[in-house]
């Protein structure tokens, strides 16, 4: 077994010398559910832009990994002032630099380009690994720094490469780690070349910086359920638990501290239970609405690097709407929807439609209402003359998640959470209506996001498949919301 280490593995290593075993050793055992693709492409986007924050550059392409550092090697000689993707090899140790400046007779400064809107512990030592293999290969790194997103940025017409992203001078800090680095290299690759897994428990390392794929791997010996599987409790508190012994969900109803909704979910599972439901509060919840009654559910998307004039990065950007509403109680069910065309600001068009088909002064339920209400107080913000009827929209919405949020409506296969994901299935089991799983590609809010940033780049048969995949996902989910409150209703009868 090879001992080399590439910079997200040294990097693994720093967050758990066990995880870099793992990924060597027995790398079939890793989840790949804990990578969300939509950050890698995020990422891979903003190191694209960022090649030219500094004008003209030299992008070493990527292949073979002796070819890219021959190409490197060359491209310094040769005086190349900016070099992305630089690479280089020291006794094993393998790294690719996002931005190189070569300042020539060996001094060089490293620019390390991160999608986040701030620096995190794990990106120092990111940066101070690649200024080791630089300056044992003989390099003066007279400049170290990371590159990342600047989240008070807002694009005028024109996108501003400078203002987008803010450079972090990380120099002093990263070259006081290099003794650091040396020796965590020396154990790293003892580890690597051990035979055996290596003994350690789990911890709250496993989810920080980032979520381990090995999870499943290393708790394997846990009861299930177990206090990972407690809905709402926090880490430091599942994890404060599982060192005083205090794991199965029998522990916890003992020994263990919980509020009414953990209690609720444990005695859920341990005990036959019927299902808990309020009929009081739900009938006071159901009290509340009024006719006309509206459903509306948001689709969005979050570009890194702002795609129109007056947003931000990372900004929410709302491209969808799915309406369905009965005009009086009792009538049929109709349904509105708007889905904006991919290329222009969808904001402006979205939000003139969303005021002419909800009139003023009704009701509208969303669930987990927070996001809907936050994206119509930013149309609202952004555009004065519709103000008044968005913020009437605003005041009128409900949310159909409070009586599961308050468990006031609960049964075990809700397994502790609110979540629709959770409240829908165990509400309707397998009922082919409210089947995700049977949509035609997206399937989820992360998908519909990814499907719509695509859209752009589709032929016109693919475009109008996506759309109608996207119509038919955003449908359903306000579709979804009109059988929960048909069941609220039957519950409290």
């Amino acid at each position: 077994m090879t001992d080399n280490l590439s910079k997200s593995l040294y990097c693994s290593g720093v967050q758990c010398p066990k995880m870099l075993w793992l990924r060597k050793h027995r790398p079939e055992l890793f989840d790949d559910s804990v990578m969300d693709q939509a950050v890698l492409d995020t990422g891979s986007e903003v190191g694209d832009l960022a090649m030219g924050l500094f004008g003209d550059f030299t992008e070493v392409p990527y292949g073979d990994l002796s070819g890219m550092i021959l190409e490197t090697e060359r491209l310094l000689a040769a005086g190349t002032g900016i070099i992305a993707e630089a690479s280089f090899s020291y006794e094993g140790l393998f790294c690719s630099v996002d931005i190189l400046k070569n300042c020539c007779g060996g001094e060089v400064e490293l620019y390390e380009v991160k999608s986040s809107t701030s620096v995190h512990d794990i990106y120092y030592h990111d940066v101070a690994y690649q200024m080791y293999v630089l300056e044992s290969l003989g390099y003066d790194v007279v400049r170290a720094c990371l590159v990342h997103i600047n989240r008070e940025y807002v694009r005028g017409k024109e996108l501003e490469l400078d203002k987008v992203f803010t450079v972090e001078d990380l120099t002093d800090t990263v070259r006081s780690m290099q003794t650091g680095v040396e020796e965590r290299v020396f154990m790293l690759k003892a580890c690597i070349r051990e035979d055996d897994e290596p003994e350690r428990d789990i911890g709250p390392y496993c989810f920080d910086p980032y979520a381990c794929g090995f999870w499943g791997h290393c708790t394997e010996h846990l009861p299930e359920p177990n206090v990972f599987n407690v809905s709402g409790m926090q880490k430091r508190s599942m994890f404060k638990n599982y060192y005083q012994g205090i794991i199965s969900f029998e522990d916890l109803l003992l020994y263990g501290k919980l509020n009414a909704g953990q209690q609720l979910q444990i005695e859920h599972e341990l005990r036959e239970h019927a299902d808990h439901i309020e009929t009081d509060m739900i009938r006071e919840f159901l009290d509340g609405l009024s006719y006309p009654l509206y459903f509306l559910d948001f689709e969005s998307f979050q570009p890194a690097i702002p795609l129109f004039e007056n947003s931000k990065p990372y900004d929410q950007i709302v491209f969808q709407y799915s309406l369905h509403y009965y005009e009086y109680n009792g009538g049929p069910l109709l349904h509105k929807e708007y889905l904006a065309m991919p290329g222009a600001d969808p904001r402006r068009e979205l939000a003139e439609q969303l005021c002419r088909d909800i009139p003023m002064g009704v009701c509208t339920l969303a669930y987990n209402m927070s996001f809907e209400k936050s994206r119509i107080k930013e149309l609202a913000a952004l555009y004065p003359d519709l103000r008044e009827h968005l913020t009437d929209i605003y005041e009128g919405i409900i949310d159909l998640m409070v009586p599961f949020q308050r468990k006031q409506y609960y049964t075990k296969a809700m397994q502790g959470s609110y979540s629709i994901k959770y409240v829908l299935p165990a509400l309707f089991p397998d009922d082919p209506d409210l089947d995700y799983h049977s949509l035609d590609g997206v399937h989820n809010g992360a998908e519909a996001s990814a499907a719509f940033a695509a859209m752009a780049k589709m032929g016109p048969e693919e475009l109008a498949a996506c759309r109608e995949n996207l119509l038919k996902y955003c449908g359903l989910d306000t579709f979804a919301m009109v059988r929960v409150l048909e069941k609220l209703k039957q519950k409290a009868e």
